[in-house]
């Protein structure tokens, strides 16, 4: 049988790892075996925490719009509610924006809301 070099694949997919792992501090981009655990473990953490981050704003924006809503005399809940039922089209990113920035622009949605 012959001797397979396989030590241009080998490195590549070493140096993948490492590449990977360059800012991790100790052995953790220095050995390839913790190297390797680590990479995989930085990239189901950061698969996972791209969905919770989702969540965490839209957690955030509707908290910021019930505080503006609650200064205005209405519930988070009630205020979603009717700005269905008049059809006025913002998601939940624009309000919170508008509620903390702009807080003239909410009373006037608010105003419209309550007609």
């Amino acid at each position: 049988m012959t001797r397979v070099k396989r030590g241009y694949v080998a490195r590549k997919r070493r140096k993948n790892i490492f590449t990977l792992t360059s800012g991790f501090q100790g052995a953790h981009s220095k050995l390839f075996r913790t190297a390797n655990q680590q990479g995989m473990r930085a990239l189901a953490s950061s698969y996972r925490d791209r969905n919770r981050r989702k969540r965490d704003l839209r957690r955030l924006w509707i908290t910021r719009i019930n505080a503006a809503a609650r200064n205005n005399g209405i519930s988070y809940n009630k205020l979603i509610q009717n700005l269905y039922q008049n059809q006025i089209l913002l998601n939940r990113k624009m309000l919170a924006q508008i509620a903390l920035l702009d807080t003239n622009c909410f009373s006037t949605i608010m105003k419209k809301i309550n007609e």
